[in-house]
């Protein structure tokens, strides 16, 4: 078994960060065997060089090496790339061809960006990691492989499980062993030891003196965040060794090759996550609102309608303001309130007295008015609804925006953004 050391100076790997080289110690330790290898790690800090170990140190290093960036291949034609297609199975389709498995037999298959590959992909690469069966695209044959599959993503990948983005099962037997790389912020120590070595091999391709950095200009190098990692650091590296005249290079010059240089280096409290769910979770609760208040309206008129029938104008009275009492939920102390809500009620539904000499076919009447009425409530618009929910809220509340918005079931900053949107 190569020592880490050797491995470093075959792959012209740089660095000597401990976690680093615990990542390659086990990739050595995994190479002879034949389990699935899930390499992890921000873009640019070199996954790539983990499954090329693997297979150089494995049983399978004379066999083909295929690497795949997943992410680069259009979804409609990722299937036909990764496990062939037999002639006519879709338009284009001239011949057979075979796919990177069937092509790989035998040998080792890096699977780039995996996270990228669509649902039906995932399954068709699960069935190979299970049995070694797969079928080409159009036929109906199962075909047999022996290849081992390294694979690499820069995703969070218990979030796309979440998100219904990943299947677990395939997670799961593709991270036998996980071999995460640093990024290049968490391997200071090695920043300036591999932009001279990017410096020194430019300066041989381009014929020109290499670049040095000034004391100052190395305390910047190394304290940058590197958000593109070590190939962000390869890039500046090139365009320094290339422009720049002066060889001698300074804090002021550094600077310029270097993005947002000047912004704080301290990580951010909040994680950048997008919150799909929260728009989905506040209209059902607007929805429930709703449906309650029609419930409750529609309560109120058919009461209202039978106390009417019966020509009981004290009980009416008495019975809007137990139903108003019940739907807003007060205990009595907000008695102006009650009295205002119980006067809209009654605006719509007059008290008998002004229907004194009421007939059964009036009555009948009523009884389509009142329908229209429901449907015309059931008409307003989601937005007109829920303008009215808020500024009731907040007048029964006294303007406190946070009793408001616990009221109604929705975030301050929600309730914040909304008075503002429909300006309330």
């Amino acid at each position: 078994m190569e020592s880490v050391q050797a491995i470093k100076q075959r792959f012209e790997i740089i660095g000597n960060d401990p976690k680093l080289n615990r990542a390659l110690e086990k990739a050595i330790q995994v190479a002879p065997t034949d389990i699935s290898v899930l390499v992890t790690g921000e873009s640019g800090v070199g996954k790539e060089v983990v499954p090329k170990i693997i297979h150089s140190l494995s049983h399978r290093k004379h066999a083909k090496y295929i690497a795949v960036n997943c992410g680069a291949i259009p979804e409609g034609t990722i299937d036909s790339e990764l496990f062939g297609h037999e002639k006519g199975a879709f338009t284009g389709a001239t011949q057979t061809r075979r796919g990177y498995f069937e092509v790989a037999d035998g040998g080792t298959i890096f699977l780039d960006e995996v996270g990228e590959l669509p649902l039906t992909t995932q399954v068709r690469l699960l069935r190979v990691l299970e049995n070694g069966e797969f079928l080409k695209v159009g036929s109906s044959q199962v075909q047999k492989t022996n290849v081992r599959i390294v694979a690499a993503t820069n995703m969070n990948m218990t979030e796309a499980i979440k998100e219904g983005k990943f299947r677990e099962d395939l997670y799961y037997r593709l991270s036998t062993v996980d071999i995460h790389i640093p990024p290049l912020r968490e391997r200071r120590a090695d920043i300036h030891l591999l932009f001279r070595k990017f410096a020194s091999d430019f300066g041989q391709k381009y014929k020109m003196p290499t670049i040095r950095l000034q004391d100052d200009a190395i305390q910047l190098l190394t304290k940058y965040r590197w958000p593109g990692n070590i190939r962000q650091l390869r890039n500046v590296a090139e365009q320094i060794s290339v422009l720049e005249v002066e060889r001698n290079i300074s804090l002021s010059t550094l600077n310029g090759y270097l993005p947002n240089a000047n912004d704080s280096n301290l990580p951010a409290v909040i994680e950048r996550r997008k919150k799909e769910n929260d728009f989905s979770n506040e209209r059902e609760i607007l929805y429930k609102v709703l449906f309650d208040m029609k419930g409750d309206l529609n309560d109120l008129k058919k009461l209202t309608l039978e106390l009417l029938q019966n020509n009981d104008s004290a009980k009416v009275q008495e019975e809007n303001e137990n139903l108003i009492r019940k739907i807003y939920g007060t205990n009595g102390e907000d008695i102006e309130d009650i009295e205002e809500e119980k006067s809209k009620a009654l605006k719509v539904l007059p008290l008998p007295e002004a229907r004194t000499e009421t007939k059964p076919e009036m009555l009948q009447e009523d009884k389509y008015h009142f329908a229209e009425e429901i449907e015309e409530e059931e008409t307003l618009s989601l937005q007109a609804k829920e303008i009215e929910l808020i500024r009731k809220s907040l007048e029964r509340n006294r303007g406190k925006r946070k009793a408001a918005a616990a009221e109604l079931g929705i975030s301050e900053r929600t309730l914040y953004r909304k008075i503002k949107q429909y300006d309330l």
